[in-house]
């Protein structure tokens, strides 16, 4: 069996590269901000501006957006520091887990677990097709025990956002 990425019938967050550029320019700007503070005070040398550097880089690593793909049977969630795989056509549960974000958090039989944002389903159909075609399958199965609720949200999500984008593109908004 390929690498997961090269499977033909893949499916992306098509937002991917505009949150990582968002990303790269919130780091810049803090960056920039607080050496051109510093500067304009006189207190800026190569400690501080080290130390911003820093500061900016972290930024950048807790802001990195997981890049989250899916093809048939799997659903991988990329991180800056390692990648997380679940078995979709094998899930077990399916939770939202409230917090400052919401998460969607998809375990499987294997004990794979992968944490996402809904948001990445609901602004991506194609993902959320792959995902939803393989949790029936799990459902099917027997092996979906917890998180039909959960599944059947963002379903709705997906079918508002859907609906409200072809009646903006179609004028009858």
């Amino acid at each position: 069996m390929g690498r997961p990425d090269d499977a033909p019938a893949s499916a992306h967050d098509r937002r991917w590269r505009r949150d990582l550029r968002d990303t790269f320019r919130c780091a810049g700007a803090l960056l920039g901000l607080l050496l051109l503070v510093d500067h304009l005070s006189g207190r800026l040398t190569l400690w501080r501006g080290a130390l911003w550097l820093a500061l900016a880089v972290l930024l950048l690593v807790v802001l990195y957006p997981a890049r989250v793909r899916a093809g048939e049977g799997w659903l991988s969630s990329r991180g800056p520091l390692r990648e997380r795989r679940v078995r979709t056509d094998r899930l077990v549960s399916v939770r939202c887990l409230d917090g400052i974000s919401q998460r969607l958090l998809l375990r499987d039989e294997l004990g794979g677990r992968v944490e996402i944002d809904p948001d990445v389903l609901v602004h991506n159909p194609d993902l959320w097709h792959r995902v939803s075609e393989d949790s029936r399958g799990s459902l099917t199965s027997g092996s979906l025990t917890c998180g039909t609720t959960a599944l059947r949200r963002i379903a709705e999500r997906v079918e508002r956002e859907t609906a409200e984008t072809v009646f903006k593109v179609s004028g009858l908004e």
